[in-house]
């Protein structure tokens, strides 16, 4: 087994930092949302009956739409940023981490064709992953402020004014959350440590793989993962650490769950000894 070329930082430190930074880019986009919430809710119950209560919750309304096009375009930049330019950095950083790993230089590396598509195809399928993130919270955020607004009207203009019930409208349209597929909802933040790991980390051992077929002749991967990590998910009694697999099975299984630390190392076969029994 070969090892990473003295003087440079580890394929795994690298993607930590890249993971770290993309997460908090997305997070702070964000953020734009969490706080209009919370600063139209701070506005609305601070209006009371009276002439110019309609006149306050238009405004506090106009307020909030224009914050969710702010929302609207930084995760729009973020998401063009992270498919044209950030993801194709972590396929090409794990292209060059598996060239470390057998002691062969970066040059043996380029765009090829097989490699153009390969990120191309993934880019495209992680930017509309983030995208639908986007709409849906969009979506939500409009639900949320309609629900507002008509609560704070409904609390101006009865004869007997009703408390304005901050509390429930954001547990009925938590804006911090994000609704996964079995419906339940995950706090922002660690949704986008997930997302933008699971992406990036796929996106890596994705350029080490096909770099190893393409750059280094490989038909075999050596598997580095966590201790006790199964091979198609956590609990796959199929062990992972320490195993060898076919550059197709890797492909078909870069990570094995949100936060993997699966790393490919490659795997040389040895030429058959001549005279040795078939």
């Amino acid at each position: 087994m070969t090892t990473p070329v003295r003087g440079r930082r580890t394929l795994r430190s690298r993607l930590l930092e890249f993971i770290a930074d993309a997460t908090g880019r997305l997070t702070a986009a964000w953020r734009i949302l969490t706080t209009a919430q919370s600063r139209l809710l701070d506005t609305l119950a601070g209006i009371r009956p009276g002439r110019a209560a309609s006149a306050r919750i238009r405004a506090a309304g106009t307020a909030f739409q224009r914050s969710l096009a702010d929302f609207d375009r930084s995760m729009v930049a973020f998401t063009e940023r992270w498919a044209a330019t950030d993801l194709p950095l972590a396929y090409r950083e794990g292209a060059f981490g598996m060239l470390d790993r057998a002691d062969r230089p970066h040059r043996l590396w380029s765009w090829t064709p097989r490699h153009q598509a390969v990120i191309t195809a993934t880019s495209s399928q992680y930017y509309a992953d983030l995208m639908g993130r986007r709409s849906e919270a969009l979506r939500r955020a409009q639900a949320f402020l309609r629900a507002a607004l008509e609560a704070a009207r409904a609390r101006t203009t009865q004869f007997r004014v009703a408390r304005f019930n901050r509390a429930a409208l954001l547990a009925e349209h938590p804006l911090n959350t994000v609704i996964y597929a079995n419906d339940t909802r995950h706090p922002v933040d660690s949704w986008a440590r997930a997302a933008v790991s699971w992406q990036a980390v796929t996106t890596a051992n994705a350029g080490a793989a096909h770099t190893a077929l393409e750059q280094l002749g490989c038909t075999k991967l050596q598997v580095r993962d966590g201790d006790g990590c199964g091979w198609r998910d956590h609990n796959d009694p199929d062990r992972a650490d320490g195993s060898r697999r076919d550059i197709e099975d890797a492909l078909a299984h870069p990570v094995a769950h949100s936060h993997c630390q699966r790393e490919f190392l490659p795997y040389f076969e040895r030429p058959a000894r001549l005279g040795a029994p078939a």
